[in-house]
């Protein structure tokens, strides 16, 4: 697991490459397996392949999510506010447990933001990509994450380079 972290960059530029079907399936089982508070599982997900919808779904907010269009999958991670209060920790749990998976197959992934973000000064990017994906007012959207494999290569960010100012023992400061 440590090596996958150490790994792990955020990739936004894709191959044309299509994500073989045993890897999608391997990664709908991941975000199945999510730990959620009490065991509500309160999350939803879109695996979006369609191509016309990547590139709708890239324009989302302002800035930030144009590299959708260029992947081979976008996974819309949602979830129930009326099945639990958690919802948020709970996508957020499952949006960085299917990047790790897609990273241990091969491929790479990028977080777009969605909450919380603007897609013009009218509309929010929730609401945007609610109509978009036919989402239930109360389903909530956290996060996209844009799935392929990597036109690019990241070198992994060096121990040194770790903020460890940032880990505290016992107290903080």
């Amino acid at each position: 697991m440590i090596e996958l972290l150490r790994a792990r960059r955020s990739i936004r530029a894709y191959t044309d490459e299509p994500i073989e079907p045993q890897k999608l399936e391997l990664l709908k089982e991941t975000v199945l397996r999510s730990p959620s508070s009490r065991n509500i599982d309160p999350w939803e997900f879109i695996f979006v392949t369609d191509r016309r919808l990547l590139e709708k779904l890239a324009v989302c907010k302002g800035h930030g999510a144009d590299f959708l269009a260029q992947a081979a999958l976008g996974i819309v991670v949602c979830g129930d506010s009326h099945e639990s209060d958690t919802w948020i920790e709970d996508c957020a749990i499952a949006s960085i447990l299917v990047q790790m998976a897609a990273q241990s197959l091969g491929l790479g992934s990028c977080w777009v933001q969605v909450r919380n973000r603007r897609f013009d000064e009218q509309t929010a990017s929730e609401e945007y990509i609610q109509k978009l994906l036919h989402i239930p007012e109360h389903v909530k959207v956290e996060s996209i994450i844009a799935v392929g494999y990597p036109a690019e290569q990241r070198e992994a960010l060096p121990r040194a380079e770790l903020k460890h100012t940032k880990v505290h023992a016992n107290t903080y400061g």
